[in-house]
This record gives structure tokens, C-alpha cells and sequence, in this order.
């Protein structure tokens, strides 16, 4: 079987909608902990356990830790970024106009670096320590992620929040936590490490590769992540772009000889945000992860934001049956 998922948010998250999107083929759905925590989403994730037993689906529910994962502060309102516009930047702690940063972001500004935002969406190149140029503009809201492009940096696997969050997954029934940035096989220990504590050994853990050392390591998690997750969204800002459908094929091949499950995730029906019927484009990149070996595929904002949420998994959820009515 494979597993559809979709992402819980403010176009979905009420019990009539989410009923019928476990009707389409739904099993399951990802909660973004960089957005609201496991303890504050109990009631989200209570109304998709109760429509998808309404539909005699037992659902499956991942949290998205925020992990070693870079991301914009909250800001009080949105940003329409337009190009060669001039903005600024400033600590997530300070208070003042300009794009919030994390301190270990912020401090490593320099001219000439190129810095992606909304999983490469956005792009500026920063004018001097504290000014950018818009390059390719967006709109920006708070809690999105941020990459430099060409700077290593190091923060922690895991975050206070995320170790409350493993804590309280227990609590509400979450079946699977998806570790994001894993660089190295000791990130998922400290994560194995946590959910144990927190009597979690039942719940399984994703890795997302994310990064190039994520790629470059693969192999080194395959003993201890329960499934592999090709999150095309940052690891497109980690490499050329052209380059990331090989990259997807190569850990494709590399799982299936080991026979570690893997999913594929990130801008499968973009278009479908804003549109109810999907691309061609679209519908065959679907087709090819499930012939590739996919054991799993996932939308994000499609059903998190966008306008078609029942849409975008009837079209994902056929796509992936007619391969299963052929080629079985």
C-alpha cells in the first residue's frame, strides 16, 4: 500500500473537508511543529483521527519537528518583496522593521552571499552585512524557511520545542516524527534517544535529506530511520535545480537496493494551490516517484493553504492507483 498524506492548515482543517479527503485515498496527515505546537494542535489532530474513522480509516499522523531546520521569525504581517527592492535584516530578538533572523543566521551575513527564502521562492543577495536586493521577489511570512547559499552552518539536531513535542506525540496518538536537515547518523539518535524517554518506541521516525550531507550519508540511516524522505523543497537550494532530479533518482536507487522505504515530498500539485485541476507535468512526476519505488508521497501547502484541498488528493490519490491498476 502506498501511503497518501496530506498537510493540516487552514484550508483543511475542518471535519467535513477532512472526511472527504480520507474518502479520496487520504491515510494520513503531516502537522508542521514550526507553525504550532503538538500540545496546541490537539484539537486538529483529534478532528482528523475522528474523520478518518467516520471513513473507516485508521489515520496516521507525522509531526514536522523543526529540527536543525532555519526559518524566519515570526513577523506581524506579510511582506510583498518586489523586485530590486532594498530590505533589511535583524535579529529575531530585536525589535524594528527588516526581516527577523535567527541569531546564528544573522550573524553570518556578509556581502555578495545569495539567500533563499519559502524554499528558494524568494531570492536576495545581500548588498553588506545587514542589506539585501531582491532578486527574484514573493510574498514572505513569518516561519518560513531561510538557506545561504554556500554557508555551512551548525545548529542543534533537536530544539527545546522539539523534545515537548516528542513528549506530547505520545500523548495524542502521533504515529511517526520526521526529523528535518539530518546531516548524520548521531541526529537521529539524539531523536530514537528522546522518543524513547518519552516511551515513544512504537512511533517511527523519517529522515528527510535535505542537504548534502544528508545525500552523501544516506546509507548511515538506513539502521535507524524507519523511512526516508526526499524533501524536494530545500534540498533544491542545496544544488543547482537541474540537478535535483537526479538527486532524487540516485536516493531513490540507493533505498530501493536496501529496501528502505522512501517518500517523496514538495510542490507535487504546486498548481493546484490556486487551480483545481493539476498540470501534466504534475500528474507525471507523481507517476514516476510510485514507479520508482515510492512507498509514500505527501502534499504540503497544496492542502494547507490552497484553495482545492479535496482536489489535490483525489488527483494524487488517482495517480497513484493507476499505476496499481496497470502495473500490478
Amino acid at each position: 500500500m502506498i501511503n497518501i498524506y496530506g498537510t493540516i492548515g487552514p484550508a483543511c482543517a475542518d471535519p467535513e473537508i477532512l472526511r472527504e479527503m480520507f474518502r479520496e485515498g487520504m491515510t494520513g496527515m503531516r502537522l508542521n511543529t514550526s507553525h504550532i505546537s503538538v500540545k496546541e494542535a490537539a484539537p486538529q489532530i483529534r478532528m482528523i483521527q475522528k474523520a478518518a474513522a467516520a471513513c473507516g480509516v485508521e489515520a496516521q499522523i507525522l509531526i514536522d519537528m523543526q529540527g536543525p531546520e532555519l526559518r524566519i521569525a515570526k513577523m506581524a504581517q506579510q511582506m510583498n518583496l518586489e523586485e530590486d527592492q532594498r530590505i533589511c535584516f535583524r535579529e529575531e530578538t530585536c525589535e524594528g522593521e527588516g526581516i527577523p533572523l535567527p541569531n546564528i543566521v544573522f550573524e553570518a551575513l556578509k556581502a555578495g552571499i545569495t539567500v533563499l527564502l519559502d524554499d528558494g521562492k524568494i531570492l536576495l543577495e545581500l548588498l553588506d552585512a545587514h542589506e539585501a536586493v531582491v532578486r527574484r521577489g514573493g510574498v514572505l511570512s513569518g516561519g518560513k524557511s531561510i538557506a545561504l547559499s554556500g554557508v555551512d552552518l551548525n545548529p542543534p539536531a533537536m530544539t527545546r520545542q522539539d523534545r515537548e513535542n516528542i513528549k506530547d506525540a505520545v500523548k495524542y496518538g502521533v504515529t511517526g516524527v520526521m526529523q528535518p536537515f539530518v546531516r548524520s547518523a548521531t541526529d537521529l539518535k539524539l531523536v530514537k534517544q528522546s522518543m524513547r524517554e518519552a516511551g515513544g518506541n512504537e512511533i517511527s521516525l523519517l529522515a528527510k535529506i535535505e542537504n548534502l550531507s544528508g545525500v552523501e550519508n544516506l546509507e548511515h540511516f538506513f539502521g535507524l530511520a524507519d523511512e526516508i524522505v526526499i524533501a524536494r523543497g530545500d534540498l533544491g537550494n542545496a544544488m543547482p535545480l537541474w540537478e535535483l532530479p537526479r538527486a532524487q533518482k540516485d536516493i531513490s536507487r540507493r533505498c530501493r537496493a536496501a529496501g528502505v522505504p522512501f517518500m517523496v515530498v514538495t510542490q507535487m500539485l504546486a498548481s493546484m494551490e490556486h487551480h483545481a485541476v493539476s498540470t501534466r507535468a504534475e500528474v507525471s512526476d507523481i507517476y514516476n516517484a510510485i514507479c520508482d519505488g515510492a512507498s509514500s508521497v505527501m502534499v504540503t501547502g497544496e492542502t494547507a493553504v490552497g484553495e482545492y484541498p479535496i482536489e489535490v488528493i483525489r488527483y494524487l490519490s488517482r495517480t497513484v492507483n493507476s499505476l496499481s491498476r496497470r502495473d500490478a
